[in-house]
């Protein structure tokens, strides 16, 4: 609602004001909000319980009855519906409620799996939810938007999303992206001013819009609109979630069932045709071929697969990955490259400034570490002044004591900017008070084209300066008024920092009161006078080289895409692990200097990107994918977002990260650490590989019933199993344990494998192989004991009931053997996975009762077997075990041969 409704009142709501006609003393009057202090925690909670939260009307959640109905939307159970009608058509009501009872157990596992599916994306989504700074109570604040109320005051940077519909208060070069609003393909840069009433949406150049995001500048702005009465809210077509387009992997399960579904109908003609060869009664013959064709279609899968997908998704965000794109979970399986950033990714991001430079030579130490104002400079000089001031008032962090919500020193903004803010407190500065005896009056905000920043400031008694701080090799052009062998001796100083992995600044001032924005830095050149460099420590974090070697062993080659300077990145690279010998790094210019034929070519020794701009990092993905690779991209600034998007695996920073980078990536790395992505990649390998050991199950045990079906008709024999005993098997047996098998944690080798091809066949020669193995022993033993049996005379009803539980026992022993390709599933223990382990308990205990319980005996045609008879019966269904256990043996000692070798 807006903000105009804040009294209370009684009948329809007025419309709102024209916000962008009104001076902001006006605006902040109307909506009752301090500029200086933003709104008190009272009168938050006061107005979010008046106006609700910022979030537009979601769509009805479907309740469980149209989730239980939608079960039915399947052509496997309009099949099966067609074998209860023809069951009942023979009057065979026996066989008609088991049919129905197995599509009516289906539909409540499949809302079940289905809502527990919907309730892990939603929490994922929650994890995922916008973030804003706001001012509150004197004191910034992160919160999420839907917190937002009118009169809360934003304070935005390159980078941010706006969260509500907002008006500017004040602004320094602010440009928005409205493109997802007005249609306008370039940022519009915003004003303060009011304008006419009259003015259309797209030229309210002081208006901030919900769905939105900033390009470039800062501003403040007070939130006048929230919820459903934004101007996207306004818009019917943009409140409807749009269905996420099925992934690659989804699509090849899907077109592998469609496959399946063919073979079944060829089936259930073929098993007609004998039938009616043999003069076997039609009616049963349709029920057998029905029941046959059921069980070859993985109607298992697609559940399996979502399962697979939450569960994975469930596990990433645990450890720190949150998965925004369903198609970055099988993506990462594949990955062959990670371009990561540097500063807190492979660093913990807590810069101290342990060195000083001052032109004339003078080098100062510093000590202390962290983010607590405790350390002292070497030196004292006089010099250092300018500089220190430079540091703490060209800067937009700040730096938090200790409190309640604190325990320790903190810094709220950019860690680089917070370091220099405590290198001024360890000089000695009231860095509040020199804030009052300098205030800011213009700027030039940080450009990641420009790598610098200018702020310019009123000094009691002199004239104004501009300070200005940059990367040495872009801010030294502007200081040619210090010469030559200053230039030099300082370009030498800072690549003797880097080279010691230190991050340098450059710092300098223009003795001037003209700051442009329009002319840039541009207008500074050769006026400006160098102050100094700062060198900051960011130390490697502890986990980081073991996941680097972790990668390494794995076939994914780590690179550093950095904008530090290219020797501190190659000496952290370096000790890490990522740059080996022979390997070197590139810095900006030199790519620039590079043509497609060169970058490629050199591709496979370069292991550091270094004062890479945006446009570049696009420029290093298409290269690695252009050679076959496939790509994880780390970003976190607003222009990564077209290299985040154009990745294979866009992988966006939760600490550091804008939300223009976040909504352009795949994943959310919570903790910004080169680890957590490392362990989304093996997670992503586990989830790949748990829907192939379902993929193995489902293949095997489905050949294995269509074989012995087919064995006995063409050998004359009775038909082996009820039409109800196979529904039994491949709903009830293989039901229990198919979406269990997805559960299985990680193998502990996942990592020691090599990236999973992209184009990978769910159905490969090795799956192949043991499908044959599994389904040509089951068959063995299935067949050889029902003619065996038979051969001795027994009643056909006991000789069923036997090859009936021989061949639900042998699906106990495959899903076992599927656990793993080469390790043995005597290594492996039920216990690795405790649903498996209850999948199976649950298994036999319904195969018990279909024996034992006299109502089941009648419905399912089985008779009580002897339990002595059982262990034989076991024993033999062992054999499947048996079989692929000494497959395991024989790949195993291949392996260790090759390694030998």
């Amino acid at each position: 609602m807006t903000a105009k409704t804040l009294s209370s009142h009684s009948g329809p709501a007025p419309a709102p004001p024209p916000w962008h006609a009104l001076p902001t003393g006006e605006v902040l009057a109307q909506l009752a909000c301090d500029p200086d202090l933003g709104l008190s925690a009272t009168e938050v909670d006061t107005r979010r319980a008046r106006e609700g939260a910022n979030a537009l009307p979601e769509p009805p959640r479907r309740s469980m009855l149209a989730v239980f109905a939608r079960q039915f939307k399947s052509p496997l159970i309009y099949i099966l519906f067609a074998a209860a009608v023809l069951a009942i058509a023979m009057a065979h009501y026996g066989d008609a409620v088991v049919i129905l009872a197995v599509v009516l157990v289906n539909a409540v596992v499949g809302t079940f799996q289905e809502g527990r599916a919907e309730r892990s994306m939603a929490s994922l989504r929650r994890l995922a939810a916008l973030r804003v700074r706001v001012l509150r109570d004197g004191q910034e604040a992160m919160i999420e938007a839907r917190e937002l109320v009118p009169g809360d005051l934003l304070l935005l940077a390159a980078g941010d999303a706006i969260g509500a519909d907002a008006r500017l208060i004040e602004e320094a070069q602010l440009q928005v992206a409205e493109a997802a609003l007005t249609g306008e393909s370039v940022p519009v840069s915003k004003a303060v001013a009011p304008l006419a009433e009259s003015t259309g949406l797209a030229d309210r150049r002081n208006m901030l819009f919900s769905g939105t995001y900033a390009t470039a500048g800062r501003a403040r702005a007070v939130v006048v609109a929230i919820g459903s009465q934004t101007e996207v809210g306004r818009i019917a077509g943009l409140t409807e979630a749009a269905a996420d387009p099925q992934t690659p992997l989804e699509q090849r399960i899907a077109q592998f069932g469609r496959a399946l579904v063919v073979a079944a109908l060829v089936l259930f003609v073929a098993v007609v045709a004998l039938g009616m060869f043999r003069d076997l009664p039609l009616a049963d013959v349709l029920m057998v071929a029905i029941s046959q064709m059921v069980s070859m279609v993985p109607e298992g899968l697609p559940v399996a697969m979502t399962i697979a997908l939450a569960v994975g998704m469930q596990r990433m965000a645990g450890r720190g990955a949150i998965i925004r794109r369903l198609s970055a979970v099988e993506t990462l399986g594949s990955t062959t490259v990670i371009c990561t950033d540097k500063t807190g990714t492979l660093t913990r991001n807590e810069m101290t400034v342990s060195a000083l430079w001052l032109p004339g030579g003078l080098e100062v130490s510093v000590s202390g570490t962290g983010y607590a104002p405790e350390g002292q400079l070497s030196s004292g000089d006089a010099a250092l002044l300018p500089l220190l001031q430079a540091a703490a008032l060209c800067n937009d962090a700040q730096l938090l004591p200790p409190e309640e919500a604190r325990t320790q020193w903190s810094v709220l903004g950019d860690p680089t900017e917070g370091a220099l803010k405590v290198l001024a407190a360890k000089a000695g500065m009231d860095l509040e008070q020199l804030a009052r005896e300098a205030p800011r009056e213009a700027e030039l905000a940080f450009d990641a084209d420009t790598r610098m920043m200018a702020t310019r400031h009123r000094f009691a008694g002199a004239p104004r300066r501009v300070f200005i701080k940059g990367a040495p090799e872009v801010l030294l052009h502007l200081c040619a008024a210090d010469g030559t062998a200053v230039i030099h001796a300082a370009r030498a100083a800072a690549d003797a920092m880097a080279a010691r992995a230190l991050r340098v600044l450059a710092f300098a001032v223009v003795e001037d009161d003209v700051l442009d924005p329009e002319a840039g830095f541009d207008a500074l050149a050769g006026r400006a006078h160098l102050l100094g460099l700062a060198g900051q420590i960011d130390p490697p974090r502890e986990e980081v080289k073991a996941a680097v070697a972790e990668c390494r062993a794995a076939g994914i080659r780590p690179v550093m895409v950095t904008g530090d300077h290219k020797l501190t990145g190659l000496a952290i690279a370096r000790e890490l692990g990522i740059a080996r010998d022979g390997d070197r790094a590139v810095d900006g210019t030199e790519l620039e200097r590079m043509n497609e034929a060169d970058l490629r070519d050199g591709l496979a020794h370069i292991s550091v990107f270094a004062r890479v701009h945006p446009a570049q990092k696009l420029r290093i993905v298409e290269a690695l994918q252009a050679q076959g690779e496939v790509v994880a991209m780390t970003g976190d600034g607003v222009n990564d977002a077209p290299a985040l998007a154009r990745a294979d695996v866009g992988v966006a920073m939760g600490i550091t990260g804008t939300e223009v980078a976040k909504s352009a990536a795949k994943i959310i790395i919570t903790d910004d650490n080169f680890a957590t992505i490392v362990g989304a990649v093996e997670q992503g390998r586990v989830v790949y590989g748990n829907l192939k050991k379902v993929i193995l199950y489902l293949f095997a045990t489905s050949i294995d019933e269509v074989v012995v079906l087919l064995l006995a008709l063409l050998a004359g024999y009775p038909l082996p199993l009820a039409a109800v005993q196979i529904l039994w098997i491949n709903i009830v047996t293989e039901g229990t344990l198919t979406v269990n098998l997805v559960m299985d944690p990680p193998d502990g080798d996942e990592m020691k494998r090599t990236p999973v091809p992209r184009n990978d066949s769910l159905v490969d020669r090795t799956m192949l192989g043991r499908v044959l193995l599994m389904s040509a022993t089951a068959v063995l033993v299935t067949f050889g004991w029902f003619v065996w049996r038979l051969g001795q005379g027994l009643p056909i009803d006991l000789v069923r009931t036997e090859t009936f539980t021989v061949l639900a026992m042998c699906q106990w022993f495959n899903v076992l053997n599927c656990q793993s390709a080469t390790r043995s599933a005597f290594r492996l223990g039920l216990l690795k996975n405790p649903w498996l382990l209850g999948g199976l308990a649950l298994s036999v205990a319904l195969q018990l009762l279909v024996l034992y319980a006299p109502f089941m005996n009648t419905l399912f045609y089985t008779v009580p077997l002897a339990p002595a008879s059982l262990l034989p019966l076991l024993l033999l269904a062992s054999s499947v075990l048996w079989a692929e256990e000494l497959r395991k043996l024989i790949a195993r000692l291949g392996q260790r041969r090759t390694a030998q070798a």
